[in-house]
Order: C-alpha cells, then sequence, then structure tokens
C-alpha cells in the first residue's frame, strides 16, 4: 500500500500573535525545534515505510517559503498545490485527492496539518500501520488522541463498538464539540472520548466518493480547479475563478460527521495542534522553575512561564504564570489563563487597519528578504539581503526614488539602458520612474541599504516590467 501524506499548510495562525502572523503563520515558524513546524512535520512522514513524498497545500503568498524550506531539509515534495483562497480543509483534500488519483488510483492519503506536534514518531508510524489496515476495507480513519486531561480547547470524538475482526480501531459513535471544564471532565472520566486530532487516512476515491454524496457541488468544484490548473515554476495553481466559487467547509462537518464508514483509531503519540501560547510551554522542557525561555531573556523570581525575545534582551523579575513574546514591532505580556484572548489583539489591529498582525517588519522574498528600518515624513530605510544567484524584478515606481548603498557582496544594477557592477561601500541612485533591476551575480550574500524618498512608499507602488518568479 503507498501512503501519500498530504500536508495542509494553509492556517494563518492568529492565537500566536505576535510571531505568527498573516504573511508568516506558525507553520512556518520555528516554534518547538529549530527546525519550522512545517519541516518538522515532513521530516516526521519521510522515509517511513510505504510513505511517498509529500503533497503540500498552501496558499499562494507562502509559496516560496514553503519550497525554500523543504529545500533547506533536503526534501522533495510530489508536489505543491496552491490554493487562490482560503476554503478551509475539505475543498483543499479534494483537489489534493484529485491530484494524487491522477497519479496513482490506489492512492491512500496521510492528511496532517502542518503546524502539529508529536513528540512520540514511533507510536505515530504504529498508529499510521493500525490505520492502514482499516482503510482497504474502505474506512474513513481518523486518529484519536488519548486525551492527558479535561482540555476545553479541544473537540472530542466518543468511540463505538470496535471494528469488526479488528482490535486496531472504533466505529465512531458521534464527534464532540469544544466542552465546557465539567463536560470535558466527564468525558475523561467516561473513557470512550479521545481528543480530535485533525489527521486522517483513507483512500483518496473513498474520499471524493463521500463527499459527492454530501456536498456534490464542493466535490465537483475541487476536482474542476484542478482540472483546470496550470503549471507555475514548481507550483500547481488551481483555477482561481473555479476555487474561489467553491463551498467552504471543514473535512469534519462536510464528510466525517455524516459518513458511516467513519473509525477511530486511538493515538497516545504526545501530540498538540499549539493553538496557544500557554499549549506551546506545554509541550517544551522548562528549566527548574519551570520556564521556557528562547532568546536573550534576563528573569529574576519567575515561574511556570514562557519569555521569547526576537530582537534585543527582555527581563522579567517576580511574576509566575506569563507569557512574553518580543518581536521588534511588538510586545505581548499576558497570563497564561488568559491567552485565549490574542485573538482580540488582532481583531483590534485589523479594525484600525493596522499592519502588525499582518506582517513582521522583516518580509520575505523569493529573492531573499528586506527589514524595515527606520521612516519618517517623505523616507525610509530598509536593510535588503538578496540571496546569491537571485535577482529582483525589473520594475519602476511613480512616486519614489532611491538611494542603495552595498554593504557586503556585489550587486549588479540595471538603471535604465545601463548596466553597474556594485561592490563594499559603492553606492547608486535611481531616480523616480527610471526602469531598474537589482541582482547578485556572486555566491555570497548580498546586503544593502536603501533609503527611498518620495510622496508615497508603499509596497504597491511597484510597476514590474519581468520577473523569474512569474508575480504579477
Amino acid at each position: 500500500m503507498k501512503i501519500y501524506p498530504v500536508i495542509l499548510s494553509g492556517g494563518a495562525g492568529t492565537r500566536l500573535w505576535p510571531l505568527s502572523r498573516a504573511v508568516m503563520p506558525k507553520q512556518l515558524l520555528p516554534l518547538v525545534s529549530n527546525r519550522t513546524m512545517l519541516q518538522d512535520t515532513a521530516l516526521r512522514v519521510a522515509g517511513g515505510p510505504e510513505l511517498m513524498a509529500p503533497l503540500i497545500v498552501c496558499g499562494n503568498e507562502h509559496r516560496f517559503m514553503v519550497a525554500e524550506q523543504m529545500r533547506e531539509i533536503n526534501v522533495t515534495p510530489l508536489g505543491i498545490l496552491l490554493e487562490p483562497a482560503g476554503r478551509n480543509t475539505a475543498p483543499a483534500v479534494a483537489a489534493a485527492a484529485a491530484f494524487l488519483l491522477a497519479l496513482d488510483p490506489q492512492a491512500v492519503m496521510l492528511v496532517l496539518p502542518a503546524d502539529h506536534v508529536i513528540k512520540n514518531g514511533p507510536a505515530f508510524t504504529e498508529a499510521i500501520a493500525r490505520a492502514a489496515a482499516l482503510v482497504g476495507e474502505g474506512a474513513l480513519a481518523t486518529f484519536g488522541i488519548v486525551p492527558q486531561g479535561p482540555e476545553t480547547g479541544y473537540g472530542y470524538i466518543r468511540r463505538g463498538a470496535a471494528v469488526a475482526g479488528t482490535d486496531t480501531g472504533y466505529q465512531v459513535e458521534r464527534f464532540v464539540e469544544k466542552p465546557d471544564r465539567a463536560t470535558a471532565e466527564s468525558f475523561l472520566a467516561d473513557g470512550n472520548y479521545y481528543w480530535n486530532s485533525g489527521m486522517f487516512l483513507f483512500r483518496a476515491d473513498r474520499y471524493l466518493s463521500e463527499l459527492k454524496e454530501f456536498n456534490p457541488a464542493m466535490a465537483l468544484a475541487a476536482e474542476s480547479a484542478l482540472g483546470a490548473s496550470y503549471r507555475d515554476l514548481d507550483f500547481c495553481r488551481l483555477d482561481e475563478k473555479i476555487w474561489n466559487a467553491c463551498p467552504s467547509d471543514s473535512i469534519d462537518y462536510a464528510v466525517m460527521e455524516r459518513t458511516t464508514h467513519a473509525v477511530v483509531v486511538p493515538a497516545d503519540i504526545g501530540w498538540s495542534d499549539v493553538g496557544s501560547w500557554s499549549a506551546l510551554w506545554e509541550v517544551q522542557q522548562g528549566d527548574t522553575d519551570g520556564n521556557v525561555l528562547r532568546g536573550d531573556v534576563y528573569v529574576d523570581g519567575v515561574k511556570n512561564s514562557l519569555v521569547r525575545a526576537e530582537s534585543r534582551i527582555v527581563a522579567v523579575v517576580g511574576l509566575d504564570d506569563v507569557v512574553v513574546v518580543e518581536t521588534n514591532d511588538a510586545v505581548l505580556v499576558a497570563h497564561k489563563d488568559q491567552v485565549q484572548r490574542v485573538k482580540q489583539i488582532v481583531e483590534h489591529l485589523k479594525s484600525r487597519e493596522r499592519t502588525e498582525h499582518l506582517h513582521h517588519s522583516k518580509v520575505y522574498r523569493p529573492w531573499g528578504h528586506y527589514e524595515g528600518i527606520d521612516s519618517g515624513d517623505r523616507f525610509q530605510v530598509k536593510r535588503i539581503t538578496v540571496k546569491p544567484g537571485e535577482k529582483l524584478s525589473l520594475q519602476m515606481h511613480h512616486h519614489r526614488a532611491e538611494h542603495w548603498v552595498v554593504v557586503s557582496g556585489t550587486a549588479l544594477v540595471t538603471c535604465g539602458d545601463k548596466a553597474t557592477l556594485l561592490s563594499e561601500n559603492e553606492s547608486t541612485y535611481i531616480p523616480i520612474g527610471m526602469t531598474h533591476r537589482l541582482e547578485n551575480p556572486g555566491k555570497l550574500p548580498l546586503h544593502l541599504i536603501e533609503v527611498q524618498s518620495g510622496s508615497y512608499l508603499g509596497e504597491d507602488d511597484i510597476v514590474r516590467f519581468e520577473d523569474i518568479y512569474k508575480r504579477s
């Protein structure tokens, strides 16, 4: 049996603000280890028995970061499907199923969110094997996490009778929404409830046939969007018009709660969806005072807290059970019991039309990244890094001029019909309205300082004439 991991990497992760943001969500961040959560997920299923290369589903704005992170860990995906817009998990899995069936009519899908923690890899591999024994008979398996306590932040699955002739799984009796504390305690005492992990194993054709029965419009839209897809560099772009008209729903609501073929496979695998800062604290090893510290941090008289510094020293004194997270443009301080209210901060930022929920001051691009270091009336200063062999688009600006100063590396600058090679400590000037391009012809990263001046300095004042990354 060939099992194809399908990694869903489309979430926004707003509950882990200010570290996780729309342009750089939690699955693309190194939260638990030195690798990102997406990288840990891909490596978790790399080289396992019967496991094929992963198929990754992500949003268009994350495509280059996803591809780069796979390159960093030497994983070559089976493909990267690009969603023009978020349509929840059911359509994403349907498009992935159609993609796999075109390659292998017997394909079995292992559906995994990109942002979960699994501490016990061997137990997870064993759970996959137990589920695989059931899906060959047409079952749609979900992994039920053996609960470690009366958790109110997870949905639950109540098991029914054991699957006939096996001791590997149970019929799903019902799915239960996130309970209150008393109800969660009763679930734990009952012994027949599991946490709903959001991970699944089933045959691709069985999933599509069930979806066609319960939501034919969704199944048709997902298959049609894939049928009208096209290659863009190393990506597969789903048709935007068809996809955006597709109904939106989760796998649970669209299929698993309605099918008569759902089974739950118990899994005691050290799992967490890392859905909050307190959850991130729980899955990491603390010091002797129960503190999880990362970055340039000083603590005194602090217990059972998470303190994370990204760009400067953070000092915390005389506090217990707190979360302190610092980035170079925002700081969060919260009691661990109140971290679910972080979503309200994000909503506040949206309502004020601010940008701190969208992106960090360091913004990643396929050619490298830039970081804002100063700004004021009619000027802006950025630190720009261009990877070896990469180039920005051929472009112009209507409202700003730019000065570039090379800090290290080599820059090939096109300005109008003139090309100039610049080295360390050399500079150039790009007038308003002048067609220009920056590229790194060397073998080392190019670092430069850009000073913008003009009446409007927004990123949307870019007119691209040519772009190797095919951006609009």
